[in-house]
């Protein structure tokens, strides 16, 4: 049998469908990645690539604007920190995490903040008057994780090292009910870097609630590690649903680039029990420098960022976001495509045969590819020869770089994976030392028997042909011809892959984003310039009159005058309801970006639009809400940040998106509030609870200026200004635009207001803040 007769397109389509994340799959990959023209790269795993899109946008980015460190407090800095705040949203909003339930701290890597949890846990010794704390970890874990011990054996700490079929196995109901905190670790990873085996994420919760092993056994508290390294790169993860205490992630294994950049996400219930003992830059409240004196910072992330964060290379991981989606569509999709390529791998070679029948590959792995909830892309194996012997990794290597097809060998640093598949005493592997190998070499064979194995593994950029070359280079350089196919097995395994793909999901395809239905208007008071009459007099007896409303329907933009307007449950009806933010997510204003005052947005109540206008540029509308009968689409909910509040909002659209960046000249969208978030006003210092909820207004519903303090602010201006011949003083009405208050009043006396505690406005009362 012709093995590249089968080897083909029509049976990857039979046996699998979800490919690709649209019908220009494959232009978009020679688009993004041209520099893969000729290569096979299958070592995802160990890094993964970026697409050039990222480095371009990015590049753009840090040369159109200036960051300077965020422990500043100019404009630079303050655009570096609140751009790093998007981004840590963004992280959480990946994971499905609010801020809420995570904090993100940024790291070097998934190793550093593996090192984080280490040296701040707050590990109890074992001594005769009491039980101490015990760090277990699965043995299939990642050198890195295997390494705390060296930090807990010097503590007093018990290591126990876990198989996986113990885990359940060993489980048991607990009936006691005593109270003891003693904190202890257990560290499992979500996929095993050597095999991809995916182990149950409800272990999380199994192992906090005590009902599996190894936490059955021991009293106290347990908190779980979930190294989510490997997981993420091609699987989504959803911590609504493990709650994981501490999660190490790598960013390169998601995106590509940067490398140098992880993050711990730490559960807030988790984060008091951390104890720091060195602080570093930015990381204390207060410290004397004479005295043993020091308080830590409140936040979490503060206090264990150590000196300036590599703010340039966390505000690339905007561009790793926006990419990876606009190429995939969102991680489902990643999930579906590679573990098609893997399984398609794996049915292949493990039904190759050498002409004498015997199989080609051994391969490691727990199950059959039978499900990516089960089984991540990556597949573990060695090649066999014909008398059935291992071939050393490293043949297979030179050989494969010779066809410049790109792979993994080795132990992948998880020794305990690879004792397991390859069955490797513990005293074998003490004279494979003696015979002189060390990990990371290339001494394969150590008397016939094999130090480590070939990985191939895939991203969301691999493509059919990089499975297809790498099993002709298999079936070309290693098999004893002719060729054969074990045709039962290969069979056996097509029906079993039919079978399981109906129970997936398919691709979930990319669209503007969630849709919601808006509930009933709330019944609506109003503001108009007849309500504030003469019944409201000030201490001469004269009257206040209301003799101006605006609204600002986008924040930091134009504003639109009416002579009456509704009142809303956030203030003016759709006033600051919607704002510009630069293509990091970050809130843009007039100071970073003053051609905002040239957008003058319209709110036309009749038709339910909001108006773009700006001189030369043609006018553009948007919803304002949905009706009944309407639904508003809306694209991703993201997180943005309004005087130091983190909000929630929704997208408007490609449309508005391309009228702003055109008007302002670099990338922007607009976003308005999210329909279904609150944000409350802050109570002040010694003021009265409130439970006022808030617009994108900086700190309360409604902005009032009285006109006599602006007059006589006028006044003060024109007396200490000396103008030179052609500038003209600011007029009243301009000045008081400067102010961009909801509500103009005349009184009499200047700054009379500052002693208000309340006014009323026809029959609507307002409370002074």
């Amino acid at each position: 049998m012709d093995f590249r007769k089968i080897n083909t397109w029509e049976t990857f389509e039979e046996c699998w469908s979800h490919y690709g994340y649209g019908e220009n799959f494959e232009e978009v990959v020679g688009q993004e990645f041209t520099r893969l023209k000729g290569t096979v790269y299958l070592d995802h795993a160990a890094a993964t690539l970026y697409p050039e899109s990222l480095l371009r946008d990015y590049c753009q980015d840090i040369s159109r604007n200036v960051y300077g460190n965020p422990h500043s407090h100019n404009p630079s800095s303050r655009l570096t920190h609140d751009t790093v705040e998007k981004v840590r949203y963004r992280i959480l909003q990946h994971f499905n995490a609010t801020p809420e339930d995570y904090s993100v701290i940024f790291t070097s890597g998934c190793t550093a903040a593996l090192k984080i949890v280490a040296e701040s846990f707050p590990w109890r010794p074992h001594t005769e008057s009491g039980a101490g704390s015990h760090f277990c970890y699965l043995t299939d874990n990642h050198t890195s994780v295997v390494g705390i011990r060296g930090l807990t054996a010097g503590r007093g700490v018990i290591t126990v090292p876990v198989s996986p079929q113990e885990v359940e196995n060993r489980a048991k109901a607990q009936t006691e009910d005593v109270i003891c905190q003693t904190p202890h670790l257990y560290c499992y990873p979500a996929q095993s870097n050597f095999s991809g085996r995916k182990y149950p994420l409800s272990h999380v919760k199994g192992i906090q609630a005590r009902r599996l092993y190894p936490a059955c056994e021991h009293q106290g508290r347990w908190f779980v590690l979930l190294d989510a390294a490997a997981h993420v790169s091609c699987s989504p993860l959803n911590l609504q649903d493990c709650p994981a205490d501490f999660i190490p992630i790598s960013f390169y294994k998601m995106f590509g680039f940067p490398t140098g950049l992880g993050a711990l996400l730490v559960h807030n219930n988790a984060a008091g029990i951390l104890k720091k003992t060195y602080f570093g830059g930015g990381t204390a409240a207060a410290y004397l420098s004479g005295e043993d004196y020091y308080v830590q910072a409140a936040n979490i992330s503060d206090r264990f960022e150590d000196g300036t964060v590599s703010f340039l290379d966390i505000i690339a991981l905007n561009h790793g976001f926006n990419s990876l989606h606009r190429i995939t569509g969102g991680m489902h999709n990643i999930q579906l495509h590679t573990f098609g390529l893997a399984r398609y791998t794996y049915m292949l070679l493990s039904s190759l045969c050498h002409g004498n029948g015997r199989p080609v590959a051994k391969i490691y792995t727990k199950g059959q590819f039978e499900s990516p909830n089960t089984q991540g892309a990556i597949l573990n194996f060695n090649l066999v020869d014909s008398r059935g012997q291992i071939i050393g990794y490293s043949q297979v290597d030179r050989m494969a770089s010779l066809y410049n097809i790109h792979v993994r060998t080795g132990c992948f640093c998880n020794t305990g994976a690879c004792q397991i598949f390859l069955g490797i005493s513990n005293q074998q592997m003490k004279k494979n030392l003696q015979a002189g190998h060390v990990c990371g070499d290339s001494i394969d064979l150590v008397d016939g028997q094999p130090t480590g194995s070939v990985r191939v593994s895939f991203g969301y950029m691999s493509t059919f042909e990089d499975c297809q070359k790498f099993l002709n280079f298999v079936a070309e350089c290693f098999i004893e011809k002719p060729v054969t196919v074990d045709q039962m097995r290969l069979e056996k395994l097509q029906a079993a892959s039919a079978s399981q793909e109906s129970n997936e999901g398919p691709p979930i395809k990319t669209t503007e984003g969630e849709i919601y239905k808006a509930d009933e208007k709330e019944e609506l008071g109003e503001a108009s310039l007849n309500g504030f009459g003469s019944t409201h007099a000030n201490s001469r007896g004269e009257a206040y009159t209301l003799t101006n409303i605006y609204i600002y329907p986008i924040k930091s933009c134009g504003a639109f005058e009416v002579h009456n307007w509704p009142l809303g449950p956030l203030g003016l009806l759709y006033d600051r309801g919607w704002m510009v933010v630069n293509e990091n997510g970050v809130c843009l204003s007039q100071k970073r970006e003053p051609r905002l005052c040239f957008i003058h947005p319209k709110v036309h109540l009749p038709s339910n639009k909001l108006l773009l206008q700006a001189s030369g540029m043609d006018t553009i509308s948007l919803p304002l809400e949905s009706s009944k009968t309407q639904t508003y689409r809306s694209s991703l909910v993201c997180q943005s940040k309004v005087c130091g509040d983190r909000v929630e909002t929704v997208d408007c659209g490609d449309e508005a998106a391309s009228w702003l960046s055109e008007l302002l000249g670099q990338s922007c969208r607009l976003i308005r509030q999210s329909p279904d978030f609150t944000r409350d006003m802050k109570k002040k210092p010694g003021g009265a609870e409130t439970s006022t909820s808030l617009s994108l207004v900086n700190e309360a519903q409604y902005l009032m200026i009285n006109r006599a303090s602006v007059e006589l602010i006028h006044r003060l201006m024109s007396s200490r200004q000396d103008y030179s011949e052609g500038d003209q003083p600011l007029d009243t009405q301009n000045v008081i635009s400067r102010f961009r208050a909801n509500l103009v009043i005349t009184g009499v006396e200047p700054f009379e207001e500052d002693n208000w505690s309340h006014l009323i406005i026809g029959n609507t009362p307002f409370m002074v803040s």
